[in-house]
């Protein structure tokens, strides 16, 4: 129908109207006159809660007849929010919103009543899909204690939205997951509401690394005493093996590592020997870290703990209209928050909250060479790692079959079909032994019928007992032996050692240089050296234990209390790789 058609329909209807309101028909009672509005006009209707919620100024007054100021975006949405709290609507907006930071300044009177009509029915539990500005508005509002009962509401409606809403668009993950962490902060709830947390569970995680790194690893020596060279054969970890202890330090491996043990088909056949190596190697790696590095090896992948300037509710529109007392906040052991004259700091690990790449590194090559050992049918392509790494795989799978091996259960196997021989042999030998005098007054054999009708009151016992003891002796006779063959353990090849000049030929002019100044203990030619390498001394100390590696066996330079130095045990050897060039 025309808009032409449809006003005319409309003058016929008022012109009825009037008909039967004028004079003639004095006995009517008056009324107001209907007002009739096409579907265009309906939609520039605006109800008065909306013009109410645009005359909040940006610019307030001071009461007190001082110089006024401007309201930021927050705390007029936050006002704006306050007049709207309780207001539903019943206009659908089906077009799009999209605001980076929306509010309800940012929209127009269309989406307006547009997103009220759709917020109504999100408070009565139907939440459907809408543009995604929508969602983020109505969590501001939350956030902001709009709509709200309490604190303890909040965090349950926000939960409960994003989790439903998270169907349709899962990146709001990204945004509400930090604001119901820090909701939470803020309103000083329990934490254990957070425990299922990604942060909290990244956090544990690297709670059991350190507890591990801590625990199992000994102290420095003392800068004034060489340190103790650790024999290979000797087991990292205590055996026989700490399951519980195992599995929890195998389980934050996992969760902080790139390469997935556990989806190894090497965990599903030899999971026990799997995990016992993991550990192990990852606490060799962090002794080395703690002798190599200038940090341990947690802080070396993840960062160092410390407290660092917070901003609560980071990226949202938030508001709160009184300053937040002071406080502290422990969501976890390595994870709280303070507040104090209304600034937040948040003390834990900052750095890398990813997946470590150089712990999948290692731990793949646990997996790779330990295949080499235990499933050899199902190799694993081999990547190129540091070669202490490899060393250390190596003597901690060593290790680890050598003693499973030496302590697995002894398996006796009794052939009962043997029985009737073992007693004839018997037999002929207690006849061998008797004497003429023995034989001649039947003593052994009054003593043979005995046995026999013993045999037959108890055939079961006898049966068992006789072959059981001769398999004992026979075991005490033949102890068996072990062998590094047998379990499978294949020792590597000795290749021909190296010569010092070809070792020396590795080494550029600035690690020679650096050599050089530790040998002198030169502090001045050190520090010139590695700013000469253009690398960071800890790389290129990496690098020059890489390159004498084939030579020694061993790492040669340490850090120690007073920086890098070279193993007292080797200084003879460098200078003689060093004397050759």
């Amino acid at each position: 129908m025309a808009d032409q058609d449809v006003k005319m329909l409309i003058e016929r209807i008022m012109a009825e109207a009037r008909t039967h309101q004028s004079a003639r028909f004095s006995n009517e009672i008056y009324a107001d006159e209907p007002i009739l509005k096409t579907g265009r006009q309906m939609q520039n209707f605006l109800p008065d809660q909306y013009r109410k919620m645009r005359e909040i100024s940006r610019w307030q007054e001071d009461p007190k007849g001082g110089a006024g100021r401007w309201l930021s975006e927050a705390e007029l949405f936050y006002r704006q929010g306050l007049l709207m709290a309780d207001f539903e609507d019943d206009c659908p907006y089906n077009g799009t919103f999209k605001s980076y930071f929306p509010t309800y300044n940012a929209m127009s009177d269309r989406q307006l009543r547009g997103y009220f009509t759709w917020r109504a029915q999100v408070r009565r539990g139907n939440i459907e899909e809408t543009s995604t500005s929508f969602a983020f508005l109505y969590l501001y509002e939350l956030i902001c204690g709009i709509g709200v009962d309490n604190p303890r509401d909040g965090y349950d409606k926000i939960k409960a939205f994003w989790d439903a809403y998270r169907a349709f668009e899962p990146g709001i993950d990204r945004f509400a997951r930090v604001w119901l962490q820090d909701y939470a902060v803020f309103h000083e709830l329990d934490p254990k509401l957070l425990r299922d947390s990604k942060t909290v569970a990244f956090d544990n995680a690297l709670i059991e690394l350190r507890r591990a790194a801590r625990d199992l690893v000994p102290a420095p020596t003392p800068s004034a005493l060489p340190p103790a060279r650790r024999k290979t054969s000797e087991p990292t970890l205590p055996l026989p093996p700490d399951e519980a202890h195992e599995e929890r330090l195998m389980a934050a491996i996992d969760a902080l590592s790139t390469y997935n043990l556990n989806n190894s088909r090497l965990d599903r056949s030899h999971h026990r020997d799997l995990r016992h190596v993991a550990c192990a190697v990852y606490v060799r790696m962090a002794r080395y870290y703690d002798t190599h590095r200038k940090t341990g090896i947690v802080a070396s992948l993840f960062g160092e703990e410390t407290a660092m300037p917070y901003t609560m509710f980071a990226s949202a529109v938030f508001f709160a209209p009184e300053r937040h007392e002071d406080c502290e906040y422990r969501l976890d052991p390595i994870h709280i928050y303070r507040c104090q004259n209304g600034f937040w700091e948040c003390m834990r690990i900052h750095g890398s909250r990813q997946k470590s790449s150089k712990l999948g590194e290692m731990m793949r090559a646990c997996d790779q060479r330990l295949r080499l050992t235990l499933d050899p049918g199902h190799p694993l392509k081999e990547e190129k790692v540091p070669k202490y790494l490899a060393k250390i795989i190596d003597d901690e799978i060593t290790a680890w079959i050598s003693w499973d091996a030496a302590h697995q259960p002894v398996k006796i196997d009794i052939d009962l079909s043997q029985l009737g021989h073992i007693r004839s042999a018997a037999a002929q030998t207690r006849e061998a032994l008797l004497i003429d005098e023995e034989r001649e007054d039947g003593t052994f054999a009054d003593a043979e019928v005995a046995v026999a009708e013993r045999r037959k009151a108890e055939p079961v016992a006898d049966t068992i007992a006789e072959p059981v003891a001769t398999a004992m002796q026979q075991d005490e006779a033949s102890e068996p032996t072990i062998s590094t063959e047998q379990f499978g353990v294949v020792a590597p090849l000795l290749a021909p050692a190296p010569t010092p000049a070809d070792t020396a030929s590795a080494l550029d002019s600035a690690a020679d240089a650096y050599l050089r100044a530790l040998l002198e203990q030169n502090a001045a030619q050190t520090a010139s050296a590695a700013a000469q390498s253009g690398k960071s001394e800890d790389m290129l100390v990496d690098s020059i234990n890489e390159a004498l590696f084939d030579l020694v066996g061993d790492t040669v330079i340490e850090f120690g209390a007073a920086g890098p130095h070279i193993i007292e045990d080797y200084k003879a050897d460098v200078r003689g790789y060093l004397d050759h060039e």
